[in-house]
């Protein structure tokens, strides 16, 4: 079944979860990506939060705070070919909450660039 959504068209909504959680795989996955050894990655990019391993946020001017990885000015992951397996199965099925909600606000305010924020 075809995706319902559009990714590219999204100020990254699911990015600004408070816990991304990551496996050791990912942080792997990452530190190859980013050229670091797991241990840096996982010092400079995670934290841990209750009993987690979470990505890191970062000051955004859509939401209060986004994952580190989350690039602000283009509103996309920096990471994209290493994202954690977490971003990777989001949202679970061919519907996103998100974009539905994204797709009803731009309808709306009849404005195809409007962005919700959620300070």
């Amino acid at each position: 079944m075809k995706n319902r959504y559009d990714c590219s068209k999204c100020p990254g909504y699911c990015c600004s979860y408070d816990q991304i959680e990551v496996s050791e795989f990912d942080v792997k996955r990452l530190a190859k990506h980013l050229d670091m050894t797991p241990a840096a990655t996982e010092k400079k990019y995670t934290k841990i939060d209750d009993g987690k391993i979470i990505l890191r946020h970062h000051a955004d001017e859509s939401f209060t705070s986004i994952c580190i990885f989350f690039d602000s000015e283009h509103r996309r992951c920096s990471v994209y070919e290493a994202r954690p397996r977490t971003c990777r199965t989001y949202p679970y099925g061919n519907k996103c909450g998100y974009f539905e909600f994204l797709k009803f606000e731009r309808e709306h305010q009849d404005d195809e660039e409007y962005v919700a924020v959620t300070r």
